[in-house]
């Protein structure tokens, strides 16, 4: 399994790099935020994912080892292959992706060109909780909207446990993705009733 490159730039484009290596010029596949980061005629270092086919065998670099983590993750998600985690790992960062899932933000994945609907929640249903174990110093856990917190506060002073309170705003933020409405723009007892009703159903 090949790591880890460093070596000269010898090419660079939006989507491919050639980086030489001990006389060898290796081409590596990158996103254009990759891209970014990179300087033609520099001395750069590749965090890369092998990925083995039939009929080829394909490197996909990336600066950090928390991205490449990342991008292997997400592939497996079923119907997620290297070129689509690719477009994933160039339109969001880990954070925004972390974020998106945590929240259950559909809209924010599908902005990825080859992710629909489906294929949005699917990632949020497979990756639901294992962004944050990605095996690095620096986890990607997501923050919680302000909203979502002081809601999760309310539930929990009225007698709900996290896990309960946790379950019944993921309750409401499905039902209200379903209906267009964005849950940060409204106001917080309608949410908490909103919530209260869902743990009733849910607590039976």
């Amino acid at each position: 399994m090949i790591s880890t490159l460093t070596g000269t730039v010898r090419s660079l484009s939006n989507e491919r790099i050639i980086i030489e290596v001990g006389g060898v010029g290796l081409s590596v596949l990158i996103s254009p935020s990759t891209s970014t980061g990179i300087a033609l005629g520099s001395q750069a270092t590749l965090f890369t994912s092998l990925v083995v086919r039939e009929d080829s065998l394909t490197l996909f670099g990336f600066l950090t080892e928390e991205v490449r983590n990342l991008f292997e993750l997400v592939q497996t998600v079923s119907g997620v292959g290297p070129k689509v985690a690719l477009s994933i790992m160039g339109a969001l960062s880990p954070e925004d992706l972390a974020r998106a899932i945590s929240q259950e933000d559909t809209s924010a994945i599908e902005r990825v060109p080859g992710i629909g609907k489906k294929g949005a929640q699917r990632m949020i249903l497979e990756l639901k909780g294992k962004i944050s174990d990605l095996n690095s110093a620096h986890t990607y856990k997501g923050h919680q909207p302000a909203w979502r917190e002081k809601l999760t506060n309310a539930l929990v002073s009225l007698g709900f446990s996290p896990k309960e309170s946790d379950m019944a705003i993921s309750y409401v933020v499905n039902d209200l993705h379903s209906n267009d409405s964005d849950p940060a723009i409204m106001d917080l007892s309608e949410l908490l009733k909103l919530a209260l009703a869902s743990g009733k159903n849910s607590r039976g």
